[in-house]
Parts: C-alpha cells; structure tokens; sequence
C-alpha cells in the first residue's frame, strides 16, 4: 500500500484517539500497530499515575526507545505506526532521527473541551484527567504533518489519513 517503510506516528494530547485511530489505520493498512504508552519504562507510568507531569528528561529515553524500533522497522523494510504524544517540535526532532524520510507524523487535532469530556468517560488508563491541561501548554502544533480534526468518526478521521497518506 505505502510506496516505501514509513514510521507513521499518531501525535496528540492525552485523549485525542491515538489509540483508536492507530489501531483502526492498522487493520485498514495491515501495518503493525504499537501504542507508545507500552514503550515507557515504569518509572514514568508511576509518575503519571500519581499525577505528575514527565519532564523532557523523563521522556528522553522512552522517546530514544520508540526511535530505535521505528528505525529497525524501517531498516527491515516494514512499516509501523506509533500512538506517541509528541508534543513538543524537540521531541519530534528525536522521533525523527536517522529515519528523516521514513517518518510521518498524523497530528490528531481537538478543542480542550472536547477532549476533557472524552477523558471523564474514559477507565482503565493510568493518565489522569488533571495532567490534561499541562499536556495542551507543553502542545507545539507541527508545521509538518498530516493534520485530522478529531470531531469527526474514527472512520472519517482514517479515510482522511490514507488519502494524504497515500
């Protein structure tokens, strides 16, 4: 379906649908899905958890780790796409090392409101609802990426991607 191995990440705050659109781009690409949560040494769960922000420190290795598969897939000749924040343009600079062709950011774009109602009805993840806000003032929209409005169906939102995509 691609033209070449790509690295796409699925960017977005805490409850923007990574998961969901990561997962559904999956099944209709037949690309290996990754959620970049799975990624984070403990350390950094127990800290999100206990409702503490991570610092760039805190995400330098999980972001280095998420960089090294990617690379190897790539290097394999296999895609990947990668549920990863990537909030910040510094972060993305890390994403992107070595694999500066191979990679393809997908920004899933929302509104605070939208995306705090959809995390009051979320269970089951360790990211509260408090970090939330500290996630939008760390967000530095990219000015190189596939960008999705995130009030549309998942369906909408991934037929979307693979026409830019493709």
């Amino acid at each position: 379906m691609l033209k070449k191995s790509k690295a796409i990440i699925i960017m977005g705050v805490s409850g923007s649908g990574k998961t969901t659109i990561g997962k559904l781009l999956s099944e209709r690409t037949n690309i290996q899905f990754r959620d970049g949560d799975n990624f984070h040494p403990p350390e950094n769960i127990q800290k999100m958890a206990a409702g503490e922000p991570l610092d760039d420190n805190d995400r330098l290795g999980w972001l280095k780790t998420i960089n090294s598969y990617c690379k190897q897939q790539v290097e394999e000749g296999k895609s990947c796409i990668i549920a990863c924040s990537a909030l910040k343009s510094s972060y993305r600079k890390i994403l992107r090392k070595d694999i500066e062709k191979n990679i393809e950011f997908v920004y899933l774009m929302g509104d605070f409101q939208l995306i705090e109602t959809r995390l009051s009805g979320r269970e089951s993840h360790f990211m509260p609802i408090s970090l939330l806000k500290s996630q939008f003032d760390t967000l530095q929209p990219p000015s190189h990426a596939i960008v999705v409005d995130i009030a549309d169906t998942p369906k909408e939102i991934v037929d979307e991607i693979l026409v830019q995509l493709l």
